[in-house]
């Protein structure tokens, strides 16, 4: 294995290594040229938790991504026939995306894009950052090899956001927003190339040329930002934020709960599995201050569909039953606690934490997040396998035995710690020293 097969590696949880040899396997077997690029190597190099994987093949993307869900136990989410790309999403909440090595060709300024197969170089050389035209090979005979026409590495080294092309910003205004979003979350600055033509591209007004579709898949990315407070405010800095919906300006945009929600989130230990449903959580808070026909004018803006503007009206009733639930004064043990904080859902618990007042309620589910699923996570093969007998993984039974393991565990009293103090010796007298005064 090489040194940056290592690195990744180390970077990866099981679940998602499992993922990508899976995929590997599966492309090497087809005869495709597999890579791992953008945002997965992107983040492994910067020093940041790996979020998604991302694939490219130099092929059919689509076709190969449907032959995958049988072999990963996986769903596909989606296809996009015009860029030959899909999504799939695999159990324990590991998204992949494969997509096709291309070429993008664009007519004019804020066009649509012609779009053919390439090599990967070329695919590479047609994307927007240096730093998300990177790619590692996973074939076998260049396996762990870096493809990097653009000096990413080196961008990513002096932490700096560099366009590829003469008319990267040019050519798709939507990376003027995602400029911003990665600066606010890797803390990069701008080169002097990548700031003049921001600059230019904002004097000749090309942010109106984003399409709703640009504009709502950013926006569900700035949503899903551990520093979305940070990312908005730096967007309403540059007059940004109202293309997502133009009553965002002034005193209506909640940058105050925004920060609030920011601080809320950390209270999730980042070695947790633990789902969370970022888009209704975020619009609840941003649309705090908002009237119900911006609210309506920012769904239809970003392209919210009914499932997602569904979720953001029901967020409030679920965490006020939630929090009810967890006020109950019967709930006299941690696995009472546990039992009760579980039945709500991620983005529950964080507007709960956002929005309660009480107390008792802030302190059950900061030890539920920080202590009582940690002891979940922390649950040896050992004693599961004690615990829950003969019962088979993935039955009822199983599940059952496995709670019950964890609320003993939860519920058991911290043990004694008994220090032995040695039996006393013969004292021995110090010698007396006389000071003397002068």
């Amino acid at each position: 294995m090489s040194d940056h097969m290592f690195m990744l590696e180390s970077h990866l949880n099981v679940q998602q290594m499992a993922a990508l040899l899976s995929v590997q396997a599966a492309a090497n077997d087809a005869g495709l040229s597999i890579y791992l690029t953008g945002a997965a190597l992107r983040d492994m190099l910067g020093g940041f938790q790996i979020r998604d994987l991302d694939f490219t093949v130099e092929g059919n993307a689509a076709a190969f991504a449907k032959t995958l869900p049988k072999k990963l136990g996986a769903e596909l989410v989606s296809i996009d026939p015009k860029r030959n790309l899909a999504e799939l999403i695999l159990p324990k909440h590991v998204t992949i995306r494969i997509g096709m090595s291309r070429k993008e060709v664009y007519g004019k300024p804020a066009s649509k894009a012609q779009i053919s197969p390439a090599p990967i170089h070329d695919d590479l050389l047609c994307r927007d950052f240096t730093i998300n035209a990177i790619a590692m090979s996973l074939n076998k005979q260049s396996l762990g090899l870096y493809v990097d026409p653009s000096n990413g590495i080196g961008d990513m080294q002096n932490k700096e956001l560099r366009i590829v092309g003469k008319y990267s910003l040019y050519d798709d205004p939507a990376r003027i927003l995602r400029l911003f979003r990665y600066r606010v979350r890797m803390g990069f600055t701008l080169s002097e190339k990548t700031q003049n033509q921001y600059s230019n591209v904002r004097e000749l007004k090309l942010e109106s040329k984003i399409s709703n579709e640009a504009i709502g898949k950013e926006f569900r990315a700035i949503a899903a930002e551990a520093n979305s407070a940070d990312i908005v405010k730096l967007l309403d800095e540059e007059k940004l934020l109202s293309l997502f919906c133009p009553a965002l300006t002034g005193a209506k945009v909640n940058h105050a709960g925004l920060q609030k929600l920011q601080r809320v989130r950390t209270n999730v230990p980042p070695e947790l599995d633990f789902p969370v449903d970022n888009l209704p959580l975020f619009l609840a808070v941003l649309g705090e201050k908002l009237a119900p026909r911006d609210r309506s004018a920012l769904a239809k803006i970003c392209g919210l569909t009914r499932a997602e503007v569904a979720a953001w009206g029901k967020l409030e009733a679920g965490a006020k039953k939630l929090e009810r639930d967890l006020k109950a004064g019967t709930l006299n043990k941690p696995s009472k606690v546990f039992a009760a904080a579980s039945k709500g859902t991620g983005e529950q618990i964080l507007f709960v934490l956002y929005r309660s007042e009480a107390r008792l309620v802030q302190d059950r589910l900061k030890n539920h997040l920080q202590k009582y699923l940690m002891v979940q996570h922390e649950m040896t093969d050992e004693e599961i396998a004690e615990g829950v007998g003969a019962a088979k993984p993935g039955t009822p039974k199983y599940e059952k035995a496995c709670i019950a393991v964890l609320h003993k565990k939860l519920d058991a009293r911290p043990k004694k710690i008994v220090v032995e103090v040695p039996p006393p010796g013969p004292v021995l007298s110090a010698p007396i020293v006389a000071s003397a005064r002068r």
